[in-house]
């Protein structure tokens, strides 16, 4: 008989490849990502375009967001887009048209004030949604870091979408009252950069202000409301105007800007001038209102 003893003595010797644990693989040698270092801006600087492109994602989506938010769950849907103007419209072909005579010698006094409302519910509404952009994304502010800057920009998306249908109910109106575009059509991209680009700088402007004091926000919606009955070219022809007021009148810069999304999109001559002035002004605006911002934004996290 064999003994365990001798059974254990003639085994093989176990491999010890076969009983010892898988060997990890070397861990693998991942690239250096480059170090970025936020600090706070200091002085007066304008903003990076290269950090914004960065971003433009984020901006493209956070426009996204707000006209979802805007039309979801709503009656009428993208009709809410066009009844601001168009209420408006009539009441001022009732009561200025009729009963104050403002339309004498305007031709189309309907299609004269719908036109130029289609440009300045753009203008009034960018500057309104971009005002209180900051504010109403508290939250967003205070978790993460991005350019602010992205915040207002975004708004300008919902205004654009808004006056694309706007300006489909404008063309049919036009059709309706045979009233055919001329050459002056093709400036109607510069009119609506150079409206998005006046509204956008007063609405960063005014952000940067609400942060810090929100009584803006209060005056904000009376304050908009005055600015459009401070805007002439609305419901008035240039003729009706005074003749010594005109070469001031496009520092308000929605007057020369709405004359010109109205005469490029109805056809007729082209006021260069009013359109210059107004345009020159939206620039300073918006730079204005950039530079401020900027200056301020690395205190929003924390007084909003």
């Amino acid at each position: 008989m064999v003994s365990d003893a001798q059974t254990e003595a003639e085994a093989p010797p176990a491999d010890p490849a076969a009983t010892s644990p898988p060997a990890r693989p070397a861990a693998l040698a991942l690239p250096e990502l480059p170090l970025t270092v936020l600090e706070p801006q200091s002085g007066w600087a304008l903003p990076s375009l290269r950090e914004l492109w960065r971003y433009r994602e984020l901006l493209f989506f956070l426009a996204l967001r707000d006209i979802k938010v805007r039309y979801k769950q709503t009656v009428f849907g993208v009709g809410w887009a066009v009844a601001q103007p168009l209420m408006t419209m009539a009441v001022f072909a009732l009561f200025l048209g009729r009963v104050a005579g403002v339309a004498n010698g305007v031709e189309h006094y309907p299609l004269f004030v719908f036109a130029g409302m289609v440009a300045w519910t753009f203008f009034g509404n960018t500057v309104n949604a971009a005002a209180g952009s900051v504010v109403a994304n508290e939250r967003l502010v205070t978790k993460i870091y991005f350019p602010r800057l992205v915040i207002p920009l975004s708004t300008v998306g919902v205004g654009v979408f808004d006056l694309v249908i706007a300006s489909a109910l404008l063309g049919l109106m036009a059709l309706g009252f045979g009233v055919a575009p001329g050459w002056s059509v093709l400036l109607l991209p510069l009119v609506v950069l150079s409206l998005a680009v006046a509204a956008a700088g007063v609405g960063i402007l005014l952000s940067a202000l609400i942060v810090a004091q929100r009584d803006f926000k209060f005056v904000l919606g009376f304050g908009v409301q005055l600015w459009m009955f401070a805007t002439p070219s609305l419901y008035m022809p240039a003729s009706a105007l005074d003749p010594d007021l005109l070469p001031f009148l496009p520092l308000n810069p929605a007057y020369g800007l709405v004359q010109g999304f109205r005469q490029a999109a109805l056809g007729g001559p082209f006021d260069w001038y009013a359109f210059g002035v107004s345009s020159a002004v939206g620039l300073v605006l918006a730079f204005g209102g950039m530079l401020y911002f900027r200056r301020v934004e690395r205190s929003f996290a924390d007084t909003i």
